[in-house]
């Protein structure tokens, strides 16, 4: 007898039953080792970037292994909400999906229908049908998945231009959109105000995009790798926020070594 296996808990469902914001953390470079230690933080969720990292299918499947005996939610990142893409991400058993780029509610609702089987109405699903082959279903080792599918599989659709911000009410509302994931970086570029996350205007479209699904009981993540702004955030109502990146960090922290102890830029060396 073959053995059946049970698929991790999805982000939605985490974000349902959790009593605080969940706290994640990106993982970017494109390593399982980094995306495991990450892993192993103590976070409650990772983000895989495929759209701004050197990631491809073959390094986010690895990465998912290598993050699988952690209690973590994996939230993985397409470079684009396209059907095909998300067909190959979904297949190599990515449960959570943050697809970028959502700019409006009409976008968003052909986002869910690429997440979703057909179900022979005309406005179904229209995900791919090769769950034997996959990982998604464990080939086949998942009892019934075909028909419970939808039930594995968390979408989350990032808001991150002046456009979304505009019609996040629209958006929030969208049957099969789980959650929403505000980017300040884009959205101020979107808004001419490129680099200026902490502008006032920028801010304000923040919290006006968590106010938008508080309201409508859709959970917001945001991200904020500033912790005065995690911190703004979760009090305005943020259920999820990502508070740094793999990269970011080693990046931060190896300066900081390197100027302890050879001077910085002023070339000073420290005396010993």
């Amino acid at each position: 007898m073959p053995i059946r296996v049970d698929l991790p808990a999805t982000l939605r469902k985490r974000l349902a039953e959790a009593d605080r914001p969940l706290i994640g953390l990106w993982a970017c470079a494109g390593s399982p080792i980094t995306a495991e230690i990450v892993a192993g933080s103590g976070c409650d969720w990772v983000l895989l970037d495929a759209e701004h990292s050197p990631n491809g299918l073959e390094s986010v499947l690895a990465q998912l292994y290598a993050m699988s005996a952690y209690p973590v939610a994996p939230l993985v990142r397409p470079p684009f909400g396209d059907t095909v893409t998300i067909k190959q991400f979904l297949d190599l058993g990515a449960q959570n999906l943050l697809i970028p780029m959502v700019d409006s509610a009409e976008q968003a609702e052909r986002i869910v229908r690429a997440v979703r089987y057909p179900d022979g109405s005309a406005g179904g699903g229209v995900r791919g049908v090769g769950s034997a082959l996959a990982r998604s279903a464990r080939w086949n080792r998942v009892e019934g998945y075909l028909g419970r599918a939808a039930e594995t599989i968390s979408l989350t659709v990032q808001i991150e231009s002046a456009a979304a911000v505009a019609d996040v009410e629209r958006i929030v509302a969208v049957d099969g959109v789980d959650a929403i994931f505000v980017g300040p970086s884009d959205l101020a570029a979107s808004m001419g105000l490129l680099g200026q996350q902490n502008h006032p205007e920028v801010v304000e479209s923040v919290l006006r995009a968590i106010a938008a699904g508080v309201a409508a009981g859709t959970p917001v993540g945001v991200n904020a790798f500033v912790a005065a702004d995690a911190d703004r955030y979760i009090a305005a109502g943020a259920s999820f926020v990502a508070v740094g990146a793999d990269v970011a960090i080693l990046a931060r922290q190896t300066e900081a070594l390197v100027d302890r102890f050879a001077g910085g830029a002023n070339g000073e060396r420290a005396s010993y």
